[in-house]
């Protein structure tokens, strides 16, 4: 009696289709390519970000720095799945200082989108351009060696159809845009940072020295005349921030922000230690308002 013959129901998935599964991981919006891309900007040194967005980041998103640029020869690797500059090897994780290390963000922007680098280094007497369209590079052209990285993004999610139809309206899309910068401003105050929406200028927080200056360009005068500056230090941990005065506390919870070493985190743990900390001096369905700093040291 022949054996019984059945085909193979288990199957490698052809590597694009990897991509742009795993681009659902890191790409989730517009911001989320905005938040990439910017903290690829300041992992480069950058001082000067321009953000330019249209259509809430829909259409078209420009990220342009004065970073220490890429290299030509590093361009098309720049945009392989897990390369990066960041780590060399696994000792490198117990003490990560980037923002960025797992050399997954261009990747996964790029295989959802159309994008354009055009980029120089400070060495460099001609500058590079290379275009990807779903992640299938063509070849590295000359550009002007102005030092720093300019990266586009258009026609995001334009074979992600699916993913596309569950993103909300460009106003929507763009508020979370404006949030991203908005953290991005307030973590890295000796950066100036400038954001468009449909060539309107919508944020523009020049350089300052000190955490505060930065809170009165996002937040004004008023917020910060209501707010206590605080400051400690246990252990390996230093915190600082502004917080509001108790009479001052409204039932809203915004802003209520949280950085450690610079990167915006969300923890209900020390939000509830916080409200703790206020206790009774809050009024009965007030929350406090507030910008925490905290930076460990390796």
């Amino acid at each position: 009696m022949p054996a019984a013959s059945f085909s193979a129901k288990i199957h490698t998935l052809p590597d694009d289709v990897v991509s742009r599964i795993a681009a659902g991981e890191v790409v989730e919006r517009p911001a989320a390519v905005v938040k990439e891309l910017l903290e690829n900007s300041l992992d480069a040194g950058a001082l000067h970000i321009t953000i330019d967005v249209k259509d809430g980041g829909l259409t078209f998103i420009r990220v342009t720095d004065d970073g220490e640029g890429i290299h030509r020869i590093d361009l098309p690797r720049a945009f392989e799945r897990h390369a990066t500059s960041k780590l060399r090897s696994d000792r490198d994780l117990v003490s990560v200082t980037t923002m960025g290390f797992r050399g997954e963000a261009l990747p996964s922007i790029a295989s959802v989108s159309h994008v354009l680098v055009t980029t120089a280094t400070r060495q460099d007497t001609m500058g590079a351009q290379f275009t990807l369209i779903a992640g299938a590079g063509g070849p590295i052209l000359d550009a002007p060696p102005i030092p720093g990285t300019r990266i586009e993004v258009s026609s995001l999610f334009f074979n992600q159809p699916a993913r596309k139809k569950f993103l909300k309206s460009p106003v929507t899309e763009f508020s979370h845009i404006s949030h991203v910068v908005q953290l991005a401003g307030l973590a890295w105050p000796a950066v100036h940072f400038r954001l468009t929406h449909n060539s309107q200028e919508i944020l523009n927080y020049p350089a300052v020295t000190t955490d505060r200056d930065r809170v009165l360009q996002v937040y004004g005068q008023t917020f910060l005349d209501r707010t206590i500056e605080v400051r400690g230090r246990t252990g390996g941990l230093s915190i600082r921030g502004v917080m509001v005065n108790p009479i001052h506390a409204r039932s809203s919870r915004t802003p209520q922000e949280l950085f450690v070493n610079r990167r915006p985190i969300r923890n209900a743990t020390v939000f509830h230690a916080v409200m703790d900390g206020y206790g009774s001096f809050l009024p009965k369905g007030a929350h406090p308002t507030f910008m925490s700093w905290r930076n460990s040291v390796f």
